[in-house]
């Protein structure tokens, strides 16, 4: 039994081009270095002594950059290509973070924090177009997933090893770690990474692209999509600000503590999350359905947190956000990467993008705000709430895109 799951494991990685793997180390080295995200708001309010309304508004400069950012990201793309926007992203960025540390005011760390998210984000669209140059299009869900793999490997270490940091270096230890790590990533990319274009064949064609909507400002059914990202960032990016400082207040658990509980996020994707795409690619499951139900678990793994005051439903709480995630992610960005006609790909994942970094924008003021005034108990029922609304918003998406199947239908079969 343990042999299938082995080779069921091996069998998820097959096929997957040495370039897209070199794209996943680089991104686990710049992911393991951004390991002052989790700690944000631990390092504004106990360092720098700011308020809790002071860090919701540094963390909505911080999602303005993001937005900002994902929106240049996604023009750049089109215009001068995915390679140099990576290269100049990650090297401005990486300096950007050793400054961040130096800055003790709170106008200065919003304006900080902008510049550096604003250069930060550019690499995200570049990054999901890259994928379309190096992986063949019957794999680009899976190396878009070994990228979150990346990600949340990269991921489940940052949290640990910045917490063992802050115990043993304090935050500026951080800083210099993450503009580090930046800029080792660059050097690998330049190394051993092509400079290749992606150039769509005339005949690539999908079932969404078929309508080619002149504009992504026209295509309606994108836009619902985009509420549904963005009320899914909303509740999912309180990981990275209120959840931390819950942990600390509420269950006075220590930074390394919250470091692993955050990890156990990061390494269950790890082990998890390419198996688990691997297998419903093969069983071919609806992904919209997957999509709702990932919704539907994100929800209950904040209304949890109000059932007990035992400590392990914090464990209970990160487990039903991981799996939400696990479904969520992989398919909502492989419906945003199809969704694309040719040679607007890097519009369409510039909004993709551009919808979590509105999400980060309200994400952190809207939860700091609830608590300052009506506890952590309230901004879990809301948060609650708001992924419920993004489940209806599902079944509404998946109406619209029946009915724009049976439109197409009718026209292929008028034009025969």
């Amino acid at each position: 039994m343990i042999k299938r799951a082995f080779n069921s494991y091996q069998e998820s990685f097959k096929g997957l081009s040495k370039e897209v793997w070199w794209l996943a180390l680089i991104t686990f080295i710049n992911r393991a270095g951004t390991m002052v995200l989790p700690f944000m708001s631990l390092y504004l309010t106990e360092d720098l002594h700011m308020s809790f309304s002071e860090v919701g508004w540094i963390m909505s400069s911080f999602g303005v950059g993001s937005l900002l950012g994902s929106w240049l990201g996604g023009k750049l793309t089109d215009k001068i290509g995915f390679y140099t926007v990576m290269f100049w992203s990650l090297l401005v960025t990486g300096f950007l973070f050793i400054g961040l540390q130096f800055i003790t005011s709170f106008a200065g760390f919003a304006i900080g924090i902008f510049l550096t998210m604003t250069v930060a984000d550019t690499f995200r669209p570049a990054m999901f177009v890259s994928l379309k140059a190096y992986s063949k299009p019957e794999n680009q869900t899976r190396s878009l997933t070994l990228i979150r793999l990346a990600i949340n490997l990269g991921f489940s270490f940052g949290p640990f090893l910045g917490g063992l940091i802050i115990a043993t270096l304090s935050y500026s230890g951080l800083f210099w770690v993450d503009g580090l790590t930046c800029i080792a990533a660059i050097i690998l990319m330049r190394i051993v990474l092509d400079r290749k274009q992606y150039k769509p064949k005339k005949t690539e064609t999908n079932l969404e692209s078929l309508n080619v909507v002149l504009s992504v400002y026209k295509d309606k059914l994108y836009w619902v999509f985009l509420a549904v990202i963005f009320l899914m960032g909303l509740i999912f990016l309180q990981l990275f600000t209120t959840i931390p400082l819950f942990y600390s207040e509420v269950h006075k658990l220590t930074e390394v503590q919250i470091g692993l509980i955050l990890s156990l996020n990061g390494f269950l994707i790890f082990l998890i999350e390419m198996p688990l795409i691997h297998y419903i690619e093969k069983t071919l499951l609806d992904r919209m359905k997957i999509i709702t139900w990932s919704l539907v678990l994100l929800a209950l793994s904040f209304i949890v947190l109000n059932s007990t005051t035992w400590v392990g439903i914090l464990i209970i709480s990160m487990l039903l956000i991981t799996v939400g995630e696990m479904l969520a992610f992989p398919f909502t960005n492989n419906f945003a990467m199809n969704r694309a006609p040719i040679g607007k790909e890097g519009r369409y994942m510039a909004l993709y993008t551009m919808a979590f970094s509105l999400a980060h924008i309200f994400s952190a003021k809207t939860g700091m705000e609830i608590i300052d005034r009506f506890g952590y108990t309230a901004n879990w029922f809301l948060m609650g709430g708001f992924g419920f609304l993004a489940v209806i918003l599902m079944f509404l998406l998946r109406k619209m895109l029946k009915e724009e199947s049976l439109e197409k239908e009718k026209k292929h079969l008028l034009h025969h």
